[in-house]
């Protein structure tokens, strides 16, 4: 396929996605390396950090580069050094690309931390394409019974907010309290619902908050209101750093907040008494492992966690963005390819 081109969408110059950030343009199909799949895309997901690589939030890793890594998708074809995948197989692309199994962190499990790890939809051309590649040792076997679109949104929202819910060292049985409600919010209540936990939703959005309390969250309100109990942890999913004061006075003593997003705008000035004081946390978390995926996928298989979806074709993944950066969608947008 070397010799093919195919429309996908690029990032010609980062800016508002209203004003044209995102563009069709021709490439040409994808090669893979030695050690990596050839996927002919079916679905892929809309997340919130290819918002921010569209407009600039992120820095600029790749000119041009093609969005998108919440990909299901076949294999249509495998470099030489690949083991152990078919032709046609159902695989999922997610966030984390490649690290290089070298490094003290990697040597720990702690390959999220990988100076030299690369990211698909950023550092290489992702999902918003016919086609993309990913190095076989990072795709994902998708666990059966979830349909193609229903599966998108777990490969990086999914996987995320797993991560997150475990850095907010939620107890067992515990008062756990979500800011913001998208995409990977209501993947995360559910796990934690599933595992006894008691959920508060406070995200700005009526349908957010509705669909919060439609999936059993004990309340769900404004995001900058206090819930109605003291929580014992929370995560903040919303990019609004002005929410994080909000969300350490909220929390019981002892309590954990975890940052799950990979941009924020500024947090304002904490005052040590209110909201950090009684041994209360703040964490970040950075990307996720293999692991925290194969562990999220099996859970979602075992619970029956269920993606809140709203499909558009492919080639209107500019206007899935634009609604996603103004709320109009509760859960998450998945692009449909209509490109090939």
């Amino acid at each position: 396929m070397a010799d093919r081109s195919m429309r996908a969408w690029s990032v010609v110059e980062p800016g508002p996605v209203e004003e044209g950030a995102l563009r069709l343009v021709e490439k040409p199909v994808p090669v893979a390396e030695d050690d990596e799949l050839l996927v002919r895309v079916r679905v892929c997901g809309v997340c919130r950090t290819d918002l921010h690589v569209a407009e600039g939030d992120l820095p600029v890793h790749r000119p041009g580069v093609t969005p998108g890594h919440e990909v299901v998708g076949e294999v249509a074809g495998f470099g030489a050094a690949v083991r152990g995948f078919e032709v046609g197989e159902r695989v999922g692309v997610a966030w984390l690309r490649r690290t290089d199994g070298t490094c003290a962190y990697c040597a720990r499990g702690a390959e999220n931390l990988c100076p030299a790890s690369r990211y698909t939809g950023w550092d290489a051309d992702g999902g918003y394409a016919p086609y993309t590649t990913v190095p076989a040792a990072f795709a994902y076997r998708l666990p059966g019974g979830l349909d193609d679109v229903t599966s998108a949104p777990l490969l990086c929202a999914g996987i995320i907010g797993h991560r997150a819910l475990r850095r907010s060292a939620l107890p067992p049985g515990g008062r756990l309290g979500l800011y913001g409600f998208g995409g990977s919010a209501h993947l995360c209540a559910q796990v934690a619902m599933a595992e006894g936990a008691t959920v508060h939703v406070l995200t700005r959005g009526a349908a957010a908050r509705k669909l919060a309390l439609d999936l059993g969250a004990a309340s769900a309100r404004d995001a900058y209101e206090m819930p109605p109990e003291p929580l014992d942890s929370a995560i903040l999913f919303a990019p609004v750093g002005d929410l994080v004061p909000f969300a350490l006075r909220a929390l019981d003593r002892g309590g954990t907040l975890a940052i799950a997003g990979i941009h924020l705008s500024d947090v304002p000035a904490l005052r040590y008494e209110s909201e950090l004081f009684y041994e209360k946390q703040l964490r970040s978390v950075t990307s996720n492992t293999r692991e925290d995926g194969r562990e999220f996928l099996a859970l979602a298989a075992e619970h029956a966690v269920h993606a809140t979806t709203h499909a558009y074709p492919l080639s209107r993944a500019d206007q899935a963005l634009a609604d996603l950066k103004a709320g109009r969608f509760d859960g998450a947008a998945v692009l449909v390819n209509d490109l090939s």
